[in-house]
Parts: structure tokens; C-alpha cells; sequence
């Protein structure tokens, strides 16, 4: 078994895939609000 060491992991594809994901988050986040609004001004 090889010995681990601490530090040496290559961490850049998990690091695009949480940029990414937050990405989406925040954008998923704007258009709901941007619908919650544009609900409330035509009174649905």
C-alpha cells in the first residue's frame, strides 16, 4: 500500500466542478426571484 501524503492531491477538476456548480446556483437563484416578481406584478 502506498504511503499517503498530505498535500499532494490534484484538486483543479473538483475546483471547476464547484465553480460550476455554484455557478448554476446563483443563477437558478436570480431567476426565481426574477419570477417571484414579475408574479407579483401582473397579480397571479
Amino acid at each position: 500500500m502506498s504511503d499517503h501524503k498530505h498535500g499532494e492531491m490534484n484538486t483543479e477538476v473538483q475546483e471547476k466542478t464547484f465553480e460550476g456548480f455554484i455557478k448554476a446556483s446563483t443563477y437558478v437563484a436570480v431567476f426565481s426571484v426574477c419570477v417571484l416578481i414579475f408574479m407579483a406584478l401582473v397579480n397571479s
